[in-house]
């Protein structure tokens, strides 16, 4: 029998079977199997059973929201990385350069593979296994280099003679002699939270140079090691400010970050509150509900536990248009509590959340949402397709404390950062490491490059010189709504 049949026969049981469970009363189950095998047995052409499968999957969802999804293939082990903060490959990040267009090194991944061999920010990869990427794309390079631990890949590697060239100008800088680099890929572990800059063994320093007593952390999405990262960067921090981190601040940059695990986002606020809500998330049952009138209903209301780290340490989140989802969360909770002051720009407004349920077979991801979340507040965080900027959504920086850079400035910012958070490079013949060759943009102070940052520091110094920060931190803002813990 062919393995077409096979494939036809096998998902219209499993659809059978999924009707049966649902009790398919209208029978949507059994008449969707009857046109696949239809189209199986009478179409001109053979019909890739899986592809049309999928096809019939983005079909459904597009009839849903722009957050639910059938996640296969790359897509699904791009999300699973994201959220596990893992992967199996060599450790690079990577960018594609335009002129000449090339696949060059961001940053190696401390303790990777690619950083053992010494491959470098700034170096050009020119082949992968004998294969020139100069007609690959950024994407098809990427997959080329994950892949099962054990195996190996070898590059074929071109280093400048500059480690790092400039942010403000392309460094004036001389190709070396392609090299070729034998890796074996391992699980490679990612960071999701991230101080000021690098120290010459890869670790990061939280203080903020040229800002004494200012330390931050910057959240770039939330996976399962975020609150354990920020818990011993916290740590970290106090014990550099001493007992008394009341004369200190702690910047928590949230800027571009779309979100991650709800339950990560949790864990992060609870680090800073000893009570009260965190966040409240309802379903369609209980919105309904609530529709009708039954406001104080609630699928989950998820609250803070005893025990804090560095209790009293004044705080400001730093928000931007891109900072959505389980980073709302955060914002909202610590703005809602008066744990923090929020610099910055309106937030992006995606107050819904998504569950990953995986099919029976292993084949893919259910990406569906399922509940909407609220604010300790109460207030709506979800921005829907008629909302105006009149309309309460997302997360509002403080009263005096808005602020939204340029486009010229939002690109610098990048490319400054870009030189700050690349891993120094490892030389193994010597056995040293080096950090990035010092440029001008390199050695400039946080506060001449981004305004935001210097917006959230002069915000907290000038409210700590006046005896009263923003909305008095540490004081509850809002009486905590009446919903029992379900």
């Amino acid at each position: 029998m062919p393995k077409r049949n096979l494939f036809v026969m096998l998902m219209m049981v499993v659809v059978a079977g999924v009707a049966w469970l649902a009790r398919d009363r209208d029978g949507h189950g059994r008449r969707f199997a009857e046109v696949l095998g239809t189209i199986d047995r009478a179409y001109l052409e053979p019909v890739d059973q899986q592809r049309l499968f999928n096809a019939a999957m983005e079909g459904v969802f597009s009839r849903l929201d722009e957050h639910s999804a059938f996640v296969v293939g790359d897509r699904r082990d791009r999300l699973e990385s994201l959220l596990d903060q893992e992967f199996g490959g060599v450790g690079l990040e990577l960018a594609e350069s335009e002129s000449p267009r090339a696949i060059t090194v961001v940053s190696p991944v401390a303790g990777s593979p690619a950083w053992h061999a010494g491959i470098a920010a700034g170096d050009r990869i020119l082949a992968i296994d004998g294969m020139p990427t100069g007609q690959m794309s950024l994407e098809d390079v990427l997959r080329s280099l994950r892949g099962r631990p054990g195996t190996p890949v070898s590059l074929s590697i071109a280093t400048s003679s500059a480690v790092m060239p400039s942010a403000d100008a392309e460094a004036d800088a001389v190709t070396m002699p392609a090299r070729d680099v034998d890796l074996v890929r391992e699980i490679v572990k990612t960071e999701s939270v991230l101080g000021d800059r690098r120290r010459q063994d890869g670790s990061w320093d939280w203080s903020i140079e040229g800002e004494p007593t200012a330390a931050i952390v910057r959240i770039t999405s939330f996976g399962e090691r975020t609150a354990e990262e920020l818990g011993r960067a916290l740590e970290a921090i106090r014990d550099q400010m001493g007992d008394d981190v009341s004369n200190g601040m702690l910047i928590v940059d949230l800027r571009g970050n779309a979100g991650g695990l709800l339950s990560s986002a949790v864990e992060v606020c609870d680090l800073f509150l000893d009570d009260g809500v965190i966040v409240s998330t309802r379903g369609r049952g209980v919105r309904d509900a609530g529709a009708a009138g039954d406001d104080a209903a609630a699928v989950d209301v998820r609250r803070a536990s005893r025990g804090t780290v560095c209790p009293g340490l004044p705080v400001a989140v730093v928000i931007d248009g891109l900072t959505a989802s389980a980073a709302e969360v955060v914002a909202a909770c610590l703005q809602d509590h008066g744990r923090a002051i929020v610099v910055g720009s309106r937030s992006f407004g995606k107050g819904t959340v998504q569950s990953i349920m995986p099919l029976s077979d292993g084949s893919g991801l259910v990406k569906l949402t399922t509940s909407e979340y609220v604010r300790p507040s109460r207030v709506n965080i979800h921005r829907r397709s008629d909302d105006d900027t009149s309309t309460p959504w997302g997360v509002s920086p403080d009263q005096g404390c808005e602020i939204t850079p340029t486009g010229r400035q939002l690109d610098t910012v990048q490319a400054w950062r870009q030189i700050r958070d690349a891993v120094p490079t490892k030389l193994p013949t010597e056995g040293i490491s080096l950090r990035a060759a010092d440029s001008p943009s390199h050695a400039t102070l946080p506060r001449h490059v981004d305004p935001v940052l210097a917006k959230a520091v002069d915000t907290i110094r000038a409210g700590r010189s006046a005896s009263a920060l923003g909305r008095g931190l540490g004081a509850a803002l809002v009486p905590e709504p009446g919903v029992a813990i379900p």
